[in-house]
């Protein structure tokens, strides 16, 4: 069953990033080692709480305090695995939802049989560029680490797919980003080629969206929120930059300017 996405409204992101600023949700993020500062940073410049509490034991008891986990498989190791397992659930037993960044899933056999175990547990969301999406659905992908090389919207119907097989709300990321709960689909404009020349910009999405899940209503639109907040702050924030090094000072603080105005007046800068 395909759908023809439904263009998301900024009206919708900017009630949703009202909602995490007044929540300021804790966000245990179980994430590569690459990118766990970066990613704490975003959660901060959000208003959320990052933690990242990675031995076994501990992490199965943040998980339940937490009011989100993220399961991100980027630099997975089995000692990663155990604790990513706990965490998830400990997350399940107490009622938290979770969120799965599938990494590099397709090229390494590990990671995709991890993640394809870890999906039949029942993650709140998946968000994944198109290769990864397609790979986790059981498709061909021309991903190379973590790189697609397939189109988003390509990839729309195996999120489509993975999304009714799983419950999860299935976010897709690229030039544009799809985000499917497997009847309704929202396509999310905006960002910038040069977030792509930044390590940790997907993998810190993957964090907001944990941080979005936590709130109440419309879990799709959520997701969706996350989305264009993140890439609505990197388009502002690459228009001041003069490449990769100045870019994260200014997405961070992009980040903690962003107000209703700047995502609903349909002008990145």
């Amino acid at each position: 069953m395909n759908t023809r996405p439904s263009v998301f409204s900024g009206n919708s992101a900017a009630a949703a990033l009202e909602n995490l600023r007044h929540a300021k949700p804790l966000v245990h993020c179980l994430t590569n080692d690459v990118v766990q500062s970066f990613t704490a940073n975003v959660l901060l410049a959000l208003n959320a709480s990052p933690a990242m509490v990675v031995d076994p034991t501990e992490a199965a008891q943040f998980s339940a305090i937490a009011d989100a986990v993220l399961i991100n498989v980027g630099t997975l190791t089995q000692p990663h695995a155990d604790a990513m397992l706990a965490a998830v659930h400990s997350a399940n037993q107490a009622g938290k939802p979770w969120v799965l960044d599938p990494v590099a899933v397709g090229g390494l056999g590990l990671r995709t049989e991890f993640c394809r175990q870890l999906i039949k547990l029942h993650p709140a969301a998946i968000r994944g560029n198109a290769s990864e999406i397609r790979a986790l659905s059981g498709l061909t992908s021309t991903g190379r680490g973590v790189d697609s090389g397939d189109d988003s919207l390509s990839a729309l119907p195996a999120a489509e797919a993975l999304a009714r097989e799983t419950g999860a709300i299935v976010a897709v990321t690229g030039e544009v980003d799809y985000v499917t709960d497997g009847a309704r689909s929202l396509a999310v404009a905006g960002g910038d080629a040069l977030m792509t020349r930044i390590v940790g910009t997907g993998c810190a999405l993957s964090a907001v969206v944990a941080a979005f899940v936590s709130l109440p209503g419309d879990r799709l639109g959520n997701v969706a929120a996350a989305c264009r907040v993140m890439s609505c702050a990197g388009e502002r924030a690459c228009s001041e930059a003069r490449g990769p090094g100045s870019f994260t000072p200014a997405f961070l603080d992009n980040l903690w300017l962003l107000n209703g105005e700047m995502l609903t007046s349909g002008e990145a800068v």
